[in-house]
């Protein structure tokens, strides 16, 4: 079985109103909650074989909260997953490496609506179809390689947001 991790990136700061979407640091909320969702990710035995994550400086700062306190994985800054829809991401997915985990951290709305579209049964849970910040879903795959994933195949395996945690 394969298992993507799909998560929305953690709060991130609006201190600088003059600086560009893609350029936003996570905030102090933010950094715990990476923080919180590696620790989750780690004792659940969710830890990624590779991570795709998108370019934007949120992004990458969530990333790190998550390998201070997991460990590292083979790395690759996309900005093709900056505010990417389904369809994008769905590209990116099948082109991944040849691994049983892979996480892939990106920015609403692409991400909820990439889940639900992925799930084969509607997801039970309100909190997927608005994937709050540092949101997170690990969805299975019967697949032989990431390239076969299609729409309506995944199961949900479990679903957390960072305040669960606390």
């Amino acid at each position: 079985m394969r298992r993507l991790i799909l998560m929305r990136h953690a709060k991130s700061s609006w201190a600088d109103p003059g600086q560009r979407d893609h350029d936003r640091p996570l905030n102090k909320r933010g950094r715990k909650s990476a923080v919180l969702i590696g620790a989750w990710m780690k004792a659940n035995g969710f830890l990624p074989d590779v991570a795709l994550v998108s370019s934007a400086r949120r992004t990458q700062e969530t990333w790190a909260g998550i390998v201070s306190v997991t460990r590292a994985a083979p790395t690759t800054y996309l900005p093709e997953l900056y505010h990417a829809g389904p369809e994008a991401m769905l590209a990116v997915l099948r082109a991944a490496p040849d691994v049983g985990t892979v996480l892939m951290l990106g920015h609403q709305p692409g991400v909820s609506a990439f889940a639900c579209r992925l799930l084969a049964e509607p997801p039970g849970d309100e909190g997927i179809v608005n994937y709050p910040t540092a949101a997170t879903a690990v969805i299975g795959f019967d697949v032989d390689g990431w390239e076969a994933v299609g729409w309506k195949a995944g199961r949900l395996v479990d679903f957390v947001i960072p305040r669960a945690l606390e």
